[in-house]
Formats: C-alpha cells, structure tokens, sequence
C-alpha cells in the first residue's frame, strides 16, 4: 500500500519496525479546545475511510484536556473502535490517564481493546507492531 497523509500530517500507514500503525498527531494544541476537536474528526473520518485495522497511537502532548475534549475523544475511540487492534495514548497526565479510562469503561470500550499509556513514543509505536497483547 501507498503511503499518503493523514489531515495531522501523518503518513498513512506509518511503516515502523516491520509493521504498519496510525500515528494520530493531537498534540500541541495547548487549550485551542475548538482545533483540537476539529482536527480529532478529521482524523476520525480520514482512518474511517481507509478500511484497515491498525494499532493507533494518538500523541496528546501539551494539550489540555478539558472534560469537552475527553468526551470527544472518547466518542471518536469508540467510533474507531472496530478498526483498531490496540490503542496506545500518548503524552497524558496521571489524572487524566484515571479520567480517560472510566470513560472508556463507562462507554464499554475496554476490555476487549487492548489501551495503554506511554510518555515515550517509541516505546508505544514498539507495542502496536508487536505480536503479543
């Protein structure tokens, strides 16, 4: 498959240790809550769009992630849901990592979705092409 850009600027499928994932670059969006939403939809309907199944990681660096933008965040994961093999969210306080996770569980997203929380961007990319869950 051809690599082409996400809306973040992502490349499509982004090809790292002999397996393919979907970088989603949320980050840096600091309190813009109204970019931030906008460019999650975007990036929504983009993956929607391409018929994989992925492992996705979604960098949210240096954003401030009111409870509007974890609502949203939340529908879009669980939108995504089907197309997703395993999810690793970058970049997210200790608290809203507790945040994130009831409302995933509320929304009854995980189990069966293996989510987990990384600071560091290569050891997440690592985890999505690995074989083990």
């Amino acid at each position: 498959m051809r690599s082409k850009k996400s809306p973040s600027g992502s490349m499509f499928p982004y090809y790292y240790k002999n397996g393919e994932l979907f970088g989603v670059h949320l980050g840096s969006y600091e309190d813009r809550e109204d970019d931030l939403i906008a460019m999650m939809k975007a990036e929504e309907a983009f993956f929607l769009g391409e018929h994989l199944s992925l492992g996705v990681w979604l960098d949210l660096y240096e954003d401030r992630l009111t409870d509007r933008v974890l609502h949203q965040l939340t529908g879009m994961i669980c939108r995504i849901q089907p197309r997703v093999t395993r999810l690793a969210l970058v970049g997210v306080s200790f608290w809203d990592r507790r945040k994130i996770n009831r409302l995933l569980k509320e929304a009854g997203v995980t189990p069966p979705l293996p989510v987990r929380f990384y600071s560091d961007p290569e050891e997440a990319k690592t985890w999505l092409v690995g074989k083990s869950r």
